[in-house]
């Protein structure tokens, strides 16, 4: 894949229903976009709860108490991740009245994965770091439902395949180990429209709280080969 070159910071949110292709699409974007980066909540959650930082302290006694991580913790690991990479002042604080003024070069641009989920979670970020491009993701349900018949995984390594367009090399056999693919125990048909439908209900007031922002873009397709190219050609209209 070619790649191109950001002329200005891109902070990016991409939305989409489970099994819609967001990991892909993510993928392929910063391969296509080299200046991107990767900012994962939960990667970052799991990483300062395992280097013991005293966030991560907090909020590994939230979670053996069994309570959700806050909101504001969640927010303090991401602007702590962004000050490291100097994208923003390293003098700005959460509870700072503005928004921080993030850089514009091309090399602080960064999709942000996990967070927010909701219009609550998404009116915090916005006084924390300004978003400037949410992507919604969307496939029709009987292609995503297609998609997780045809899903097959190696459970040891965690490899997926899908027999319409990844294929392991012999069926049911891992390509690495030989070793036999199972199904996951929660992709069966009901348990994913139940999952869909639970998207659906949340989603759509975080999508009108970015469309009021002015900062929305929807683009739909079948596949994820069908949508990339209509992302690029975004990306590029917009910060290239």
């Amino acid at each position: 894949m070619a790649t191109r070159e950001l002329k200005t910071a891109a902070r990016i949110i991409l939305v989409g229903a489970p099994g819609v292709g967001k990991g892909t699409q993510a993928e392929r974007l910063m391969k296509r976009y080299p200046q991107l980066s990767a900012v994962s909540s939960g990667d970052l959650l799991r990483q300062s709860v395992r280097n013991k930082t005293p966030l991560g302290l907090e909020a590994e006694a939230f979670i053996r108490a069994g309570n959700l991580v806050p909101d504001d913790m969640i927010l303090k690991l991401i602007l702590y991740e962004l000050k490291s990479k100097r994208w923003v002042s390293s003098a700005f604080s959460v509870t700072d009245a503005a928004p921080a003024q993030p850089s514009k070069s091309p090399s602080a641009s960064f999709i942000l994965d996990g967070f927010p989920r909701t219009a609550a979670q998404a009116s915090r970020l916005d006084s924390l770091i300004p978003i400037n491009l949410v992507v919604s993701l969307i496939t029709p349900v009987h292609i995503i439902l297609s998609r997780i018949a045809s899903r097959w995984v190696h459970a040891p390594s965690g490899r997926v395949y899908n027999t319409d367009f990844n294929a392991p090399q012999h069926p049911g056999k891992d390509d690495l180990t030989g070793e036999p693919l199972t199904k996951r125990a929660d992709d069966d048909e009901d348990t994913w429209k139940s999952r869909l439908k639970k998207f659906d209900e949340t989603s759509q007031p975080l999508l009108e709280h970015y469309q009021n922002k002015g900062v929305l873009w929807t683009v739909k397709g079948d596949s994820s080969d069908e949508i990339s190219p209509k992302l690029f050609q975004e990306l590029e209209t917009r910060f290239a």
